[in-house]
């Protein structure tokens, strides 16, 4: 890799990020992004994706996440960078593959907090002085001009609160998760008490109406992959971790199995407890499909009136910390990507404090552009899965790379049968994008051409002295990747062709094939382990001496 004679740690006049967090903060920081809104809608909307076998969906769901986390967690214990999941790429791979997969990372990170920001104002609308910041049009919830001023104060507090010390950050984000923990194991245990009815799980047009199409299309469209992303956060705190070594696969593995858990008990009470008269017709029309606060409103509807005080008020802070740690996570890739030389190297600015200033204002910016009341707005949710999923894939290349050509390097945790857990990871990674359909593929295209316009404009005008090489060689097989899923997904069951050369399964089987081309392929044209270890030495062991 050719740079130029600046390291990054001389570079920087403010000083560095400092390592202040211990393990429960790590986990939290994961768990914390896990919990958020996508618990108030995920059961809601998987019900009447998949009907009760949504619950079939949600274990799909969380072994997909594991598998992926898994990988994630021998990586965040051996390189413990700051951005880590958008770093992994460009060591493995270098420059094309880097940027890439950099890019897709912090699109995923960035569009969190404003979607977590409607939420927390869709579930205000119970109050009377909500009333006026959402109006409907076209069947969609649009912010009206008041809604909109809301919603960029909710994302200037937000951001506000990242201007602190990271210590004092990872003390408020854990307060914030045990509540946020605390009231979705308090709705379990009540309403599996109160309210369960065994029949629901039959009733309207019984389990499985939807059948497999149905239990799949609901893991990637109704929102359970993005209920369990986050777990990737303390990966991305690794370089700001008192203990990385021993507490970043500690807090990975150990997020995605709390809040799968978490999850699966409550799409089961959520079907048990509704009442006969939300579930007549069949699951995709019934009237618990109209409930705006799924959970909170289903309390009322069973005279739990104290409970649904407490879920409202939940709907405030769980949001609210998701899109905290989301916003804090945003600009820590952003540091990481300039640390890499993808992006300007503005952003690795640091306060007094140690806190990346500069990606947290373009955070802040560009989740406000997120509020602006455009017809696409409903799509970022989708939009937000499929690129994470992407920024997923990119971990079992780069674990498969460094198990083959780094085979003696230190891993503090070392995955059990990583030889075969890493491409199944990869596999797994295309399933979901399969599974999320071209309505919102294509979409992903294009943001990442908007990707690779902004990388390209870094390079030709300069603004970061690190020029990091584009690799190519390395890289062959990105191209091929990424149109290679783009017509697979088009011309499968989950396309928009009325008849697909891909029926279901078929789908699937190619989709799994083909990663596995793609998975050996890359691996072979990887870069050196020479050329892996210098970019390594000279971002990871800076980092690693900047102990504060």
């Amino acid at each position: 890799m050719a740079i130029s004679e600046a390291t990054p740690s001389a570079r920087r006049g403010r000083p560095g990020l400092k390592r202040e967090i211990g393990f429960i903060g790590l986990i939290w920081a994961s768990e914390g992004s896990i919990i958020g809104s996508g618990w108030l809608f995920g059961a809601q909307g998987a019900l009447s994706t998949a009907g009760p076998a949504a619950i079939i969906s949600w274990v799909i769901g969380g072994i997909a996440i594991l598998i992926l986390a898994l990988v994630h967690a021998e990586l965040g214990g051996m390189y413990p960078v700051s951005g880590g999941t958008a770093r992994f790429p460009h060591y493995a791979f270098g420059g094309a593959a880097g940027a890439s997969f950099g890019w897709f990372s912090w699109l995923q990170a960035a569009t969190v907090a404003p979607i977590e920001v409607l939420a927390m104002i869709t579930y205000g609308q119970h109050y009377s002085f909500a009333s006026g910041w959402i109006k409907t049009t076209g069947g969609q919830h649009v912010l009206t001009p008041s809604g909109i001023v809301v919603a960029v104060v909710l994302m200037a507090i937000i951001t506000a609160i990242n201007f602190l010390s990271i210590r004092m950050l990872a003390h408020t984000n854990s307060a914030a998760t045990w509540w946020k923990v605390g009231v979705p194991l308090l709705t379990i245990f009540v309403l599996a008490i109160v309210q369960f009815h065994g029949s629901n799980f039959t009733a309207a047009n019984g389990f499985n109406p939807y059948g497999a199409k149905g239990i799949l299309s609901a893991v990637s469209t109704s929102g359970i992959i993005f209920a369990l992303l986050g777990f990737e956060q303390a990966d991305q705190l690794a370089g700001e971790s008192s203990n990385p070594k021993r507490d970043i696969p500690r807090a990975v593995i150990g997020s995605i199995v709390i809040g799968a858990i978490i999850y699966i008990l409550l799409q089961i009470v959520f079907i048990a407890a509704l009442p006969a008269s939300q579930i007549k017709g069949t699951w995709a029309t019934a009237a618990f499909n109209t409930l705006t606060g799924p959970f909170a409103q289903l309390a009322t509807l069973v005279s739990l009136g104290w409970l649904a005080t407490i879920l409202y008020l939940d709907a405030v802070i769980s949001p609210a910390g998701t899109g905290l740690i989301y916003i804090t996570g945003s600009s820590r890739v952003s540091y990481g990507l300039s640390r890499n030389g993808y992006i300007p190297s503005a952003f690795e600015r640091t306060n007094r404090r140690g806190v990346p200033w500069v990606g947290l204002i373009t955070a802040f910016v560009i989740g406000c552009i997120c509020f602006l009341p455009f017809p696409s707005w409903r799509s970022l949710v989708g939009l937000i899965t499929s690129a994470s999923v992407l920024m997923y894939a990119g971990a079992p290349l780069s674990f498969g790379v460094f198990r083959s050509r780094l085979p003696h390097a230190d891993r503090p945790y070392r995955l059990p049968g990583g030889a075969w857990m890493s491409p199944l990871a990869f596999v797994v990674a295309n399933l979901l994008i399969l599974w999320s359909g071209w309505a919102t593929d294509w979409k992903l295209g294009v943001a990442i051409l908007i990707g690779y316009a902004i990388l390209i404009a870094n390079r030709v005008f300069k603004l970061n002295p690190i020029t990091p090489q584009l690799d190519l060689r390395a890289a062959q097989w990105l191209p091929v990747y990424l149109i290679g899923m783009g017509l697979i997904v088009y011309l499968s069951d989950f396309g928009p062709l009325k008849h697909p050369w891909f029926p279901l399964w078929w789908d699937m089987l190619v989709v799994a094939v083909f990663s596995l081309v793609i998975y050996y392929w890359a691996r072979a044209v990887a870069l050196p382990a020479a050329q892996i270890q210098q970019m390594i030495d000279q971002v990871v062991v800076p980092e690693e001496a900047d102990l504060h």
